[in-house]
């Protein structure tokens, strides 16, 4: 009855933890479906189409975690401020945010901008299934130049969405992520495949859709916060001076240089995982493609437990209820391993329904369902090294997360990889089985750090 009690929790936890990690996952789900669907939809014009948009896909992926990594170390302590009841430092958490994304957005577009073609040639390889390197790269680069456009929303949305998630307002980001959504489909529709007397613009027209849902998605956001100033404190004077406390500023760029670091270290390990296998040729890519689109639709499952694990644990730090935050966060951690073992359970069962819609070759078809039921086996691993990763980070342990997240990608996950793929004849379904399968060292590692309970600090306390 003990161990019962130590990993699950009465209906009031979970209720608290439905109404924080609900609104989360339905937007998590809604992104992710979008990117599904953008994904078939754009699989039905051709696989060469397809493997572009992917590999422009990825390197945005790369400026969305480096959005995501650099608003975080503030976002650890906007939740903590929150759980203090201190708005006013809230407001210069959210000031930095801005800051930071602006700064970010900047930068990226530089790059892709006048690097855009040296970077997507990195992931075209020829190999003998015949599909055409020179055409990919074309839809490629007219992908990436309009999805520039939506950089900007997309940080911005970041900063304001974090900001009211860490204050408890979840359920707005949801509700704009479901406007987006909507708005993405219809537009999508319309305009790659030329419905509705509109031109059939085929991948420009799928990034089309996406940089205007990203506008709407971000208007819906920065409205409601500024019109909504008694449930959104942080907000009232928040653009009349970018002034942040020097010891803040300290404090953020101590906790989150590390996070930023990571963060963009981690999204070019993946990018650099992604390019071990593509020298495999394209259909590597594009089943590639397939597996990452519609695993991370079921990896929604675990992202949203620890987007609660921010909130809640961080709360209750900053309220300086430690005992309660080790509880809370160990039957967090049991819940997002147990609900994991059953949608993987399901992730394995229906992977090959999905290959199955798109408009590619059978063997591509064949290895993107062999790629989903390897991730169905690990994803309750997969889950555990998330939660390990949120907790470390809500106590601001950025250094521990950054030696546990990045450097290992880049210390154990890469070599292998990058040696496999140039240097055997290691088909890519067997690589990847190896590369994963690393992960169970992380799990490892996770769980004597989580062990030590170093994490558990209150970092606001004066």
């Amino acid at each position: 009855m003990g161990l019962v009690k130590k990993f699950i929790g009465d209906r009031q936890f979970y209720k608290k933890v439905v109404l924080i990690a609900l609104p989360v996952l339905i937007q998590n789900i809604i992104t992710n479906f979008v990117s599904l669907l953008d994904n078939i939809m754009v699989g039905q014009i051709g696989t060469e189409q397809m493997s572009g948009v992917a590999i422009v896909n990825q390197l945005v992926f790369v400026f969305n975690i480096c959005i995501f990594g650099g608003i975080s170390g503030a976002g650890i302590f906007t939740a903590q401020y929150f759980g203090k009841g201190d708005h006013k430092g809230v407001r210069d958490t959210f000031r930095a945010k801005i800051i930071i994304c602006l700064s970010v957005t900047l930068i990226a577009v530089c790059v892709l901008f006048f690097f855009n073609e040296e970077l997507i040639s990195l992931f075209l390889h020829q190999s003998d299934d015949e599909l055409d390197l020179g055409r990919t790269l074309g839809y490629a680069k007219d992908y990436i130049f309009i999805m520039l456009l939506g950089l900007l929303p997309f940080a911005v949305t970041q900063a304001y969405s974090g900001t009211l998630r860490e204050t408890g307002q979840t359920v707005v980001p949801m509700c704009a992520g479901i406007v987006a959504f909507v708005v993405n489909m219809i537009l999508n529709y319309i305009l790659i495949f030329g419905k509705l007397g509109a031109p059939a613009l085929g991948v420009t027209g799928a990034a089309i859709a996406t940089v205007i849902a990203r506008y709407t998605e971000c208007i819906f956001v920065v409205l409601w916060t500024h019109i909504r100033k008694q449930k959104c404190q942080f907000i009232k004077g928040a653009y009349r001076s970018f002034k942040i406390p020097k010891a803040l500023i300290k404090e953020i760029t101590t906790k989150g240089a590390p996070l930023m670091l990571n963060e963009v270290l981690w999204s070019l390990g993946t990018t650099m995982l992604v390019q071990c296998y593509s020298v495999r040729g394209l259909e590597a890519v594009s089943a590639m493609n397939i597996s990452s689109t519609v695993s991370n639709l079921f990896f929604c499952a675990f992202f949203a437990l620890g987007s609660a694990v921010s909130i809640i644990v961080g709360q209750l730090l900053g309220a300086g209820e430690l005992e309660r935050a080790v509880d809370e966060d160990r039957k967090l951690i049991a819940l997002a391993v147990a609900v994991c073992f059953v949608v993987g359970g399901i992730l394995a069962l229906t992977a090959p329904i999905f290959p199955a819609v798109y408009n590619t070759t059978d063997s591509i078809k064949a290895l993107a369902t062999a790629l989903l039921r390897v991730s169905a086996v690990m994803l309750p691993v997969n889950a555990f090294v998330h939660m390990a990763y949120f907790t470390l980070r809500s106590g601001g342990k950025t250094i521990i997360t950054f030696l546990f997240d990045s450097v290992f990608v880049w210390g154990a996950s890469i070599p292998v990889a990058f040696v496999l793929s140039r240097f055997t004849g290691l088909p890519v379904l067997e690589l990847y089985i190896i590369v994963q399968s690393l992960e169970l060292i992380k799990a490892v590692i996770g769980s004597v750090m989580l062990k030590k309970k170093l994490w558990v600090q209150n970092l606001v306390a004066k």
